[in-house]
């Protein structure tokens, strides 16, 4: 028997009818020879540091580096703490079972890195021996299945790829897990996090709004004319700016002495612009993020989804060139398109012309080439799957059909020796943006030009003075955002360095969009309509450790660049770890020792019940002891309450709050008073009937 590992459950329908596995029982298909099953995605992830015998978050246990990572089963959330989720162990006991019994197993999770690590981690887990085979397909259509059946990979092949996932996973946990509990330990707060990359991209959002905040806007001046030649009246503009009002008023008071402007020169060029490349899923998401407001997210959603109902290849693919074979199927997807009510017009006109192979390139082609759509017929479509699925097969058009063509006429004005100037853009070729009717961006404004030749005199018939302000680079849209963290290198002001990283990015296409979406879920930034924003907190995270490497783009981007690099070199995985292993070392401590920005001079401090010899400072929603050997952590927020400096000034020197009213318990409103127990945990006591009874203790 032959076990063949999807990683959902209906993109196993699809291989078990093509293999013939028709029997379905509850967890798997049967038949043909094949057991076709599924995996949830992560059935199994890395084990967490209680899994490790580390329970406290304390300074003194930190670095955690476990020598060898153990796997669990995948863990959900509840209300204090985790537990195994039922479903993930209920399906690794049946993949156990199936992969005992069987000779063999294909791998058929999503092609790429994070669908080679759901595998390999499950194979690990189980402690599975048996031989495994890839397929390796870029769409799920019949034909690319049955082909990629045909062509089964031996699975040592994406060793490589594997281990750049595990490398990505171990850094991740190693930074994220280390940096985190540091934080939270010196912040006195335990939901802070940091990571490997969330934390420089937080750093990117951070730096720009508080650079778009404290912009200082500078006006400046400009000199307009409006003129008329052969009855039509155009302005025309200065060529220069003037910062300084004393000159602008000088010159333009001595250029209304003037009745005429002269023509000096007239330069008429063609602009053309050549088709876009094909969509890889950052480019996608960017679009879909202008055009329509989708965040990076709901466009990978939505294309996962389309992927599996095989309308279209597989969407998580950093490239945007095709090999020479798939190109040669590209008359045939645009002929699919006559059928197709949006593209029907554009799909017969250019099922006739003979293709230029743009976006063709064996080189420039990773693991998947660009997305496409497939020879599969559309039926029914949500509405958010039809503008993603249209916004693939346009920008497919787009990309083979003619050059953009327009006309460029510069007519040049000189008055009194300063230079004037209009232009006027003519389309000739419509071309690419015919696909969506693309409105014509201009750089500069269109003007509509009279005929004139070079030495005409035209009469000045009106002269204006403007003044414009200088304006801070914008806040970071999801789109802008997605194209800072692809080209992260371009950020960098040291030239060498900028061109050293060219192209490289902070995370990869498949996990940028759940970056974003992590720091939304922290609350560290938050959309405003189109844009993204740093919250109070994310600001407070960011000033934190905006000095400390963690922050660091270069860093980040430069770790991605080896990542990418290991897929075909094996060898860098030791050097890499190794690297991954000194920095939490450097970071943790760095964390450690910081003085966070909450921290005021002005507020008192009190002495340390606990150590007697540190001092307990106030931060943002805590209290804590400053001597690092001490584990004092006192929260201000309890039960709806927010303990008050009086308050926490009787707790640490006294012992004991005075009564506090107002707590808001399971059966509503409650008073008492705050007092220590003997490990100097918070607990309430009660004076009712002059006993004090204890009732909870708190962390």
């Amino acid at each position: 028997m032959i076990v063949i590992l999807a990683e959902k459950p209906s993109v196993a329908g699809e291989i078990a009818r093509i293999v013939g596995a028709e029997v379905k029982h509850e967890s798997y298909f049967e038949g043909n020879g094949y057991q076709v099953t599924w995996a949830y995605g992560h059935l199994v992830s890395p084990a967490m540091p209680e899994d490790y015998g580390i329970v406290n978050f304390k300074a003194d246990q930190l670095p955690v580096i476990p020598q060898t990572q153990k796997l669990i089963p995948r863990r959900v959330k509840i209300l204090r703490g985790y537990k195994v989720d039922t479903q993930a162990a209920k399906q690794l006991d049946v993949l156990k079972k199936l992969f005992s019994a069987c000779e063999e197993i294909i791998v058929a999770t999503d092609a790429g890195r994070e669908g080679e690590l759901i595998f390999r981690y499950i194979y690990q887990y189980l402690k599975c021996d048996k031989p495994f085979y890839r397929l390796w397909i870029s769409s799920l259509t019949d034909k690319a299945i049955r082909e990629g059946m045909n062509n089964l990979q031996p699975g040592s092949k994406y060793d490589n790829l594997y281990l750049a996932a595990e490398a990505r996973s171990r850094a991740d946990w190693l930074i994220g897990i280390n940096a985190s509990r540091a934080l939270c330990i010196t912040s006195g707060e335990g939901n802070n996090s940091l990571g490997r990359v969330q934390t420089p991209v937080l750093a990117m959002i951070c730096q720009r709004y508080m650079e778009n905040k404290n912009f200082q806007s500078v006006p400046y001046y400009q000199i307009l004319m409006k003129i008329g030649a052969n009855g039509e009246i155009f302005q025309i503009k200065g060529n220069d700016e003037y910062f300084d009002r004393r000159d602008a008023d000088r010159i333009y008071n001595r250029l209304k002495n003037y009745p005429v402007v002269k023509v000096v020169r007239i330069v008429v060029k063609e602009v053309k612009t050549d088709p876009p490349l094909l969509y890889d899923l950052t480019e996608l998401q960017k679009d879909a993020n202008i055009r329509y407001g989708f965040s990076a997210e709901k466009t990978l959603t939505t294309a996962q989804k389309l992927y599996e109902k095989k309308y279209i290849t597989y969407p998580r693919t950093s490239s945007r060139y095709l090999p020479g074979d798939v190109f040669e199927t590209i008359p045939a997807l645009i002929a699919s398109l006559k059928e197709y009510t949006t593209f029907c017009l554009a799909a017969t006109r250019l099922a006739s012309m003979r293709l230029k192979p743009r976006s063709v390139d064996d080189k420039k082609v990773t693991d998947h080439h660009a997305l496409l759509i497939t020879e599969e017929p559309v039926k029914k479509l949500t509405a958010e799957e039809k503008i993603i699925y249209e916004l693939i097969a346009g920008r497919m058009l787009e990309t083979y059909s003619l050059p953009h063509i327009k006309e460029k006429t510069t007519v040049e004005f000189a008055c009194d020796e300063l230079l004037f100037s209009a232009s006027e853009f003519k389309v000739k070729q419509n071309g690419w943006k015919d696909i969506f009717k693309l409105k014509e961006e201009q750089e500069e404004p269109s003007v509509r030009l009279p005929s004139l030749k070079e030495g005409d005199y035209i009469p000045i018939e009106s002269y204006n003075m403007v003044q414009l302000s200088t304006k801070p680079k914008p806040l970071f849209t999801e789109a802008s955002l997605l194209a800072a963290m692809e080209m992260a290198g371009n950020l960098l002001h040291d030239k060498e360095k900028r061109a050293a990283l060219k192209g490289i990015g902070l995370g990869t296409p498949a996990t940028r969009s759940s970056i974003i979406e992590t720091l939304l879920s922290r609350q560290y930034i938050l959309r405003d309509k189109k844009h993204l924003i740093p919250t109070k907190k994310g600001l407070f995270i960011y000033n934190s450790v905006k000095d400390m490497r963690i922050s660091d783009v270069l860093l980040t981007a430069t770790w991605e660049q080896t990542l990418s690099r290991m897929e075909a070199d094996a060898g860098l995985y030791p050097s890499f770890i190794k690297e991954i292993e000194e920095y939490t070392h450097q970071i943790t401590d760095e964390i450690l020792s910081i003085r966070l920005p909450e921290e005021c001079e002005s507020i008192p401090s009190f002495p340390c019940p606990r150590c007697k010899i540190g001092k307990v400072l106030l931060y943002h929603r805590a209290a804590r002891c400053k001597n690092r050997e001490c584990d004092l952590n006192v929260s201000k927020e309890i039960l709806g309450k927010t303990l008050t400096i009086p308050q926490l000034n009787a707790l640490f020197r006294k012992g004991k709050t005075p009564l506090i009213k107002g707590f808001t318990g399971k059966k509503g409103k409650f008073d008492a008073i705050l007092s220590f127990d003997e490990n100097f945990k918070l607990k309430f006591i009660f004076d009712s009937e002059k006993k004090f009874f204890l009732l909870i203790f708190l962390s």
